[in-house]
């Protein structure tokens, strides 16, 4: 069987993939693999990961044979942009990992700031306090929405209520808090 694959042109052994022949994507991938992982290889600029985006490259033809379009251009090339997108995105997930990795550790190394601290805390203290004041609805969706990480439409759902509402309780909340932090002397 593997003999009359090797006869097959790119287009026949996608549909071939898509029948779910194993067989037909092991044929793929002696044809191209080599190509997709000099690729990721080259664009990852020595990290690690190469491997991972030609079986990620891979995979997607397996999983989704339909995407590749014969009459848009060859198999290589549509397996070569998967392995170049891919292997790109693994690059800009390193750096916004190394970008956090040193604001953290700049925030560590900053010296104790006693008043910054104080100041935080004050805020800190008037924000419950105003937060206290408001209505019980107000106060609620407020800490669904700002402290819990809920969307509005999630907010409307916990609480079995229309959408429209809860954004009208988050808006009005939100004005009566600005108001007791501007009277407490914090904010604008």
């Amino acid at each position: 069987m593997r003999e009359d694959l090797a006869q097959l042109g790119d287009a026949a052994l996608v549909v071939a993939i898509a029948r779910w022949r194993q067989d037909a994507l092991a044929e793929a991938y002696r044809r191209h693999g080599g190509a997709v992982f000099s690729l990721a290889r080259r664009v990852l600029a020595g990290q690690p990961g190469a491997e991972d985006v030609a079986q990620a490259v891979f995979t997607a033809l397996w999983d989704h044979p339909e995407r590749f379009e014969a009459d848009r251009g060859s198999l290589r090339s549509y397996l070569l942009t998967l392995a170049h997108r891919r292997a790109v995105d693994v690059v800009r997930l390193e750096q916004r990992r190394r970008g956090r990795e040193e604001r953290a550790s700049d925030r560590a190394a900053a010296p104790y700031d006693l008043e910054h601290e104080v100041w935080d805390l004050a805020v800190a203290s008037h924000v419950r306090d105003a937060l206290a004041r408001l209505a019980d609805n107000e106060r609620q969706v407020i800490e669904l929405a700002y402290f819990s990480g809920y969307t509005y439409r999630e907010v409307a759902a916990l609480l079995g209520q229309p959408e429209g509402t809860v954004k009208s309780r988050i808006r009005t909340g939100l004005l009566r808090l600005r108001a007791a932090l501007a009277d407490a002397g914090v904010g604008e």
